[in-house]
């Protein structure tokens, strides 16, 4: 089916959320209303659930990998000393995550970097974004612009990137970390969203670049998926400087509907010792 013959899609895009589908660059965005809040509205792309956004409460998080992130973030930067904190989204989706941000940070600057320019459009048009600066969204290509920012510009990065159900691969290696780490400012955190089955292998070896690249790692995840029992999300952080996790966070983690572990960096590194860091293909040789 073409796109412009989606069914139930509204003749134009109006301001303010309206369930339907629509086409944007990559395929398909279906917006829909949650049923069981009736200020939340729900976002797949091309069939995946992408985001959860609560037009009446932005801090509020209904996807648990989100509420793991951002008590990581609550721990690394507290909100009174965290100033105007810089922020880089790689992945923006409905851009839940820079809403918290934003709550959390009323000062922050943040920056997300989203592959479909057509998407990006219709969630500024939808969802109550802050404006430039305290928000820019930035239609590319998630390392291609990495590669184009200046050495430490950020006090944390997210990457929470999906092409299907898997992170594009030149997103997870060596090379790729490493520019992350350089655009880091001293002290600055790196986290992603893994998505797994139940091998662990994608983790395994993502946990093992982080861990090569920072000199210190931490995981949150739920125990059942750690310990190989479904598919899910993993959320491994790297930093250069430590990766606080005091008794509130923890207590914290342990809440909600989806109760969740965090491991160390010793933790970390035992988890990853058999697996290779990614690395970019070598070129071809003539």
């Amino acid at each position: 089916m073409k796109n412009s013959a989606l069914k139930n899609q509204p003749a134009r895009s109006p301001a303010g959320p309206v369930p339907g589908e629509y086409p944007i660059d990559t395929g398909t965005a279906t917006l829909e209303r949650d049923p069981y809040n009736p200020d939340g509205w729900i976002l797949h792309v091309n069939g995946v659930p992408s985001s959860h956004v609560d037009m009446a409460d932005p801090s509020r998080l209904d996807f648990e990998y989100m509420r793991w992130i951002a008590a990581l973030l609550r721990e690394r930067f507290p909100a009174q000393e965290a100033g105007r904190l810089r922020a880089l989204h790689l992945g923006g989706g409905a851009c839940s995550m820079a809403r918290w941000v934003h709550a959390a940070y009323p000062e922050a600057r943040q920056v997300v970097v989203e592959l479909d320019g057509r998407l990006s459009e219709l969630v500024r048009e939808w969802f109550d974004l802050p404006r430039a600066p305290l928000l820019r969204l930035r239609v590319g290509e998630a390392r291609e612009v990495l590669q184009s920012l200046t050495d430490a510009t950020r006090d944390v990065v997210i990457r929470d990137v999906f092409a299907g159900d898997r992170t594009p691969a030149p997103l997870t290696t060596l090379e790729f970390t490493g520019h992350v780490r350089r655009v880091l400012d001293s002290g600055g955190l790196y986290v992603v969203n893994c998505g797994d089955t139940p091998s662990l292998a994608g983790a395994r070896a993502e946990a093992a670049t982080i861990a090569a690249v920072f000199r210190h790692v931490a995981i949150v995840a739920d125990p059942p998926m750690l310990k190989g029992r479904r598919y899910g999300n993993v959320i491994i952080a790297g930093s250069d400087a430590e990766i606080p996790a005091g008794p509130g966070m923890l207590r914290e983690l342990l809440g909600g509907a989806v109760p969740a572990q965090h491991w160390d960096d010793a933790q970390v590194r035992a988890f990853a010792r058999d697996a290779e860091p990614a690395r970019d293909p070598r070129p071809a040789t003539p």
